[in-house]
């Protein structure tokens, strides 16, 4: 079996990951035990790495939350840009010469014209965040790499990725634990949110996980991959649908700190790219998801009773 280094294991992703690798049906990859470790202290990679040296890594760590980048643009930077910067030398340091999976984000393409949609990835980024200025850098950093190193360097964006175990700080998590709570009769039935009339591309993270694999086995060196479904939902509509699978009426009511600055209106992206070079295709459907996901906050609300 091969070695696979994962950063952020303990993560959302990272958790699907290790259950995913776990089955009998992706049995070709050996995940490499997680140590503890620093992105930015370099001493903890090398520790981690003493004793085995991967076939691959697929790096998920770093600050993900946007509304925290406004507020920490520096550590941000720090750990997105500086903290890849540590885990590549030290992978350099033990003589990795494998693949490496860097995981980006759609959110790098910022603000983008109704004629550009949708998405792929020959749009330049246009990050409108400071989350979305510390992936593109981190992506110059790895496509630097990937032409002055003897490795496979690919760098994925993934839009939109929901599913079991998501913080409840991002929208569709957030508004499956209302409407459990409406439906136990533990607040009333008025969900407080954002901007729901924005377009989001939506994705499965077991689909997601299933392009990284497939990245990991097919990507061409130095090039970049949407990871996205190709449709486009407001999320108006995805809270509707969730009210409708738990069987209540909700009123939704805007609340002002969940809104964002520098909000795209739209997005859908294209993976046309990604589809073409790995076979890869989403396979769940976006119903499906949704009961996940409040099967999952259903199941951790009973435990608080």
């Amino acid at each position: 079996m091969k070695k696979l280094l994962v950063t952020g294991l303990t993560g959302f992703v990272g958790g699907h990951l290790q259950a995913l690798l776990a089955t009998t049906e992706v049995g070709s990859w050996q995940v490499l035990a997680p140590k503890p470790y620093n992105l930015l202290d370099s001493a903890s990679l090398d520790a981690w790495l003493q004793e085995e040296c991967p076939d691959a890594v697929v790096h998920l760590a770093g600050q993900t939350f946007v509304p925290e980048a406004f507020r920490d643009p520096q550590r941000t930077l720090q750990i997105n840009l500086l903290g890849t910067l540590n885990l590549l030398q030290a992978l350099k340091r033990r003589g990795f010469c494998g693949t490496f999976l860097y995981v980006s984000s759609g959110d790098v393409y910022g603000q983008v014209e109704e004629k550009d949609l949708p998405i792929s990835e020959c749009l330049a980024p246009r990050p409108r965040n400071p989350y979305a200025v510390s992936k593109v850098a981190a992506e110059l950093l790895c496509q630097q790499w990937s032409y002055s190193e003897p490795w496979r360097i690919v760098i994925a964006r993934p839009f939109n990725h929901i599913g079991p175990g998501q913080s409840e700080s991002f929208v569709i998590p957030s508004m499956a634990r209302q409407l459990i709570r409406v439906r136990q009769g533990l607040q009333p039935a008025q969900l407080e949110v954002g901007d729901v009339d924005v377009t989001r591309d939506f994705l499965d993270v077991r689909d997601v996980l299933q392009a990284y694999l497939g990245l990991l086995e097919h990507g061409r060196n130095g090039e970049i991959y949407n990871v996205c479904s190709g449709v486009e939902w407001r999320v108006r509509d995805l809270i509707m649908q969730m009210a409708g699978l738990t069987g209540v009426e909700v009123e939704l009511v805007q609340d002002a700190s969940r809104l964002r600055l520098s909000e795209q209106r739209r997005v859908v992206g294209c993976s046309n790219k990604l589809q073409k070079e790995t076979g890869w295709k989403p396979g769940v459907s976006i119903t499906k998801t949704l009961q996940s996901v409040l099967s999952e906050w259903e199941a951790r609300e009973l435990k608080n009773v």
